[in-house]
């Protein structure tokens, strides 16, 4: 039983759709955050899902480079059928941040290579790598924490978040809120931590949205979480 609806359609069909679904507004905006794609996304997953699973297309969309087409590659790409060499080979060409984040999201975290991965990226020279093996140890300290050290973890934080790059220093701060969430014999720690480094205690938060600055986030979900 195949899961392709459309085995028909081509690279350049998909490219033509999403030029067409192009919005110079979206582009202006997404600039900002370091994307360079210009459809809105419930437009592209749209896109994506009227073609279903196709894993050869996603290969050929993928290799064309555009943001946009690599967004539908990985939503229509079977997850399970990538060698962890080759998730490695595309997270480190994914330098665009959206298509980084779907990559360990959509298709690193349902793999069987994913516990292989977060060991191979934790320590890699390249801030961007490493901060998708930090942003893995996250998913573990909420999920399966057993086997990991949460202390040194800890002291990793401690030592290097504050001078860490933008996006390595983000996926730290998230696993610094993540143990001071899920383990609460460690959470003290985590606050102050927290509060002496004071990473993103400025960062511009959204009305109705919880700040990224690791004290107030931890709080915030701890409240949450122990409401009846």
């Amino acid at each position: 039983m195949t899961t392709s609806s459309a085995p028909q359609t081509t690279v350049d069909e998909v490219l033509a759709e999403l030029a067409a679904l192009a919005d110079p507004k979206i582009l202006a905006v997404n600039t900002r955050h370091g994307d360079d794609h210009a459809v809105n996304l419930t437009k592209l997953r749209a896109v994506a899902k009227a073609l279903k699973t196709q894993h050869e297309l996603a290969g050929e969309l993928w290799a064309t480079g555009d943001t946009a087409a690599r967004l539908v590659a990985i939503l229509i790409s079977r997850p399970k059928a990538y060698t962890a060499a080759e998730l490695d080979a595309m997270l480190r060409d994914a330098r665009v941040p959206k298509v980084h984040d779907w990559v360990v999201s959509y298709l690193v975290k349902k793999s069987p290579h994913v516990e292989e991965l977060r060991i191979a990226w934790f320590a890699d020279p390249d801030p961007v790598v490493a901060g998708a093996g930090w942003a893995l140890t996250s998913d573990r300290v909420a999920k399966s924490p057993d086997g990991l050290d949460l202390p040194h973890l800890l002291d990793l934080i401690e030592s290097q978040m504050k001078d860490a790059p933008d996006r390595l220093q983000w996926a730290m701060n998230e696993c610094l809120a993540t143990i001071g969430i899920h383990h609460p014999a460690l959470r003290p720690r985590a606050i102050t931590i927290g509060e002496s480094l004071r990473v993103l205690e400025d960062y511009p938060t959204p009305p109705n949205c919880t700040s990224p600055y690791a004290p107030i986030w931890i709080t915030e979900m701890v409240r949450r979480n122990t409401q009846p």
